[in-house]
């Protein structure tokens, strides 16, 4: 099926000029297509076809984008989005159907044909070798030489570092990848992209790990390059973003195109249902009587100190405190730097002894965070930012993933006694919905959101009494985010204490009891979640408050 050819005045285009008021905007363009509109499509792709043994991921799908236009890529976990930018990209040379450039077919077998005609692909899954500087991995392969053909360093340097202030990241040039935090790195991507004479860019799920700060200068990079003539495929499970930044969006489900719509007019409700072919009722805020009575904490932290190491990629925590009670769920909030995650890893014990110091009580015991082993052991657990860097074998059976956590209850002179595992496994995987042909499935094929199933029923076998999550839905569909609200829901009603760290605000919101805010390593600011609002967060988020202020 190929998409109905959209009409002026659905792509009209949205002015790309940083602060430019978009309602204003579109008000003005109602009576007025803009020229992008009336143009030629940049890229087409008709009637593309992709299978791998026992699979059909792509059946007959179409896409077309203009100059200067945001084109968005909508659909749950698996609909076929990851394997139609893999096909323009050049990751996957073999396909059926056609790609077009300026109404020119063109072969696209390789990520070097790709590049060649200036089309560049921002993966979800980064794509940066962690051993080499931030600098070299921006021009790798494109190295920049002086006249005798060495390296030029200065000038690399220089180059990466205009690229790197660009999009609004302070690194050094010089600094390895693999001492950057995830969200720094998606910004050495965009940087990265932004370094080639680019004229379509693909970007898959760019701001998964950035914070509201970032994603507004992601923004507006994206609408200096739109300015520029430059066409945008964006895939995002954001709904929020696409609202304002899209021109139009695609749906697939199942492998094939559902339809399109221009995002002006096109309600989240009617998307949702294009996206998983049912709807699916947007979390509302936690209410207060699902919130605990218990005023005895379940963990307690106080006075964190952590030592900051810039090779590692860490940055400091001074004097972090919090409580969390049965069946409570806390929200950490701040911006990238903040100390978020190196709060939650330092209470796993991911650290050694002699980098943090502080007090922490667990069931009103002394619990010292020495290794993660130790913090299994008393009920501690967590859930990593990076899936599948942290917390998964890519290449390794959902059965050996589920169960290499709790594996000691499974062993009998030291053989694993495989039934009790396998029924232990399959009951959590039933429970927790993960859609998957066995628990022998390599779990490297299952979608984002069935791998973060996965790793929550990993923990879950371990009877956990504290749950640390970080960033629990990066990645994963709409669907998909509100099954795992509704578990952690069911848990913390069962008394699991939660501490949950997001760059989504809406998220915290939605989810938490409470919201610890964060600044440069210091607690700035705590809410009931029930009456504070997103500029609240953000404001202390940004330093602006130095006293802790309740709104309880």
């Amino acid at each position: 099926m190929t998409p109905p050819e959209p009409t002026a005045a659905d792509n009209a285009q949205v002015p790309n000029v940083i602060g430019y008021d978009l309602d204003t905007a579109r008000s003005q363009l109602s009576a007025a297509p803009s020229a992008a509109s009336a143009e030629a499509p940049l890229l087409e792709m008709r009637g593309i076809g992709k299978s791998f043994p026992g699979v059909q991921a792509l059946r007959d799908v179409s896409l077309s984008v203009r100059r200067g236009e945001v084109v968005a890529l909508l659909g749950e976990n698996g609909a076929g989005k990851s394997t139609l930018i893999n096909v323009l990209s050049g990751v996957f040379g073999h396909y059926d159907g056609t790609i077009l450039l300026d109404g020119e077919p063109v072969d696209i077998h390789t990520p070097a044909d790709a590049q060649r005609l200036g089309i560049s692909t921002i993966h979800q899954e980064l794509n940066l070798v962690p051993d080499m500087t931030v600098a070299d991995n921006i021009f790798l392969g494109r190295e920049r030489r002086s006249a005798a053909g060495l390296v030029d360093r200065r000038d690399t340097n220089a180059r990466a570092r205009a690229l790197l202030e660009r999009v609004g990241l302070t690194v050094s040039p010089r600094r390895l990848v693999r001492q950057c935090r995830v969200a720094e790195q998606q910004l050495i991507e965009v940087a990265k992209a932004l370094s080639l004479n680019t004229r379509v860019l693909i970007m898959d799920e760019p701001t998964s790990a950035l914070a509201d700060a970032e994603v507004r200068r992601l923004f507006e990079v994206i609408r200096s390059l739109t300015a520029d003539g430059v066409a945008i495929v964006y895939i995002s499970h954001r709904l929020e973003e696409l609202e304002e930044l899209a021109d139009s969006v695609n749906v697939l489900r199942d492998g094939r195109w559902i339809g399109a719509r221009s995002m002006r007019g096109a309600s989240r409700d009617e998307l949702i249902r294009m996206m998983v072919g049912r709807s699916v009722a947007d979390l509302p805020r936690r209410p207060a009587d699902a919130r605990p009575t218990d005023e005895q904490p379940r963990l307690s932290v106080r006075d964190l100190h952590l030592d900051p190491d810039p090779r590692a990629g860490r940055v400091g925590l001074n004097g972090v405190s919090l409580d969390v009670r049965p069946g409570e769920i806390v929200g950490l909030a701040g911006l990238m730097g903040a100390g978020r995650t190196e709060t939650l890893e330092a209470v796993f014990g991911a650290y050694p002894a002699r980098a943090f110091r502080g007090s922490f009580l667990l069931d009103g015991r002394p619990y010292q965070p020495h290794s993660p082993k130790q913090a299994i052991r008393r009920g501690v657990v967590l859930v990593a930012e990076d899936r599948k860097q942290q917390s998964l074998v890519l290449d390794a059976s959902v059965k050996f993933n589920t169960s290499l956590a709790a594996l000691g209850r499974y062993l009998s002179f030291g053989w694993v006694r495989g039934r009790r595992e396998r029924a232990a496994v399959s009951d959590e995987v039933r429970r927790l919905g993960v859609k998957t042909s066995g628990i022998n499935t390599r779990v490297g094929t299952l979608s984002g959101g069935n791998q973060q199933k996965v790793v929550l029923a990993k923990w879950l076998l371990t009877d956990p009494r504290v749950i640390l999550l970080d960033e629990p839905t990066r990645g994963i569909d709409v669907g998909a985010k509100s099954e795992i609200y509704e578990l952690v829901n069911a848990l913390a009603a069962q008394g699991v204490g939660f501490v949950v760290a997001s760059s989504e605000l809406p998220e915290l919101l939605r989810m938490s009891d409470r919201i610890v805010v964060l600044s440069e390593g210091r607690v700035t600011a705590e809410f009931d979640a029930e009456h504070a609002d997103q500029e609240q967060i953000l404001e202390a988020a940004m330093g602006r408050r130095s006293v802790i202020a309740r709104t309880s």
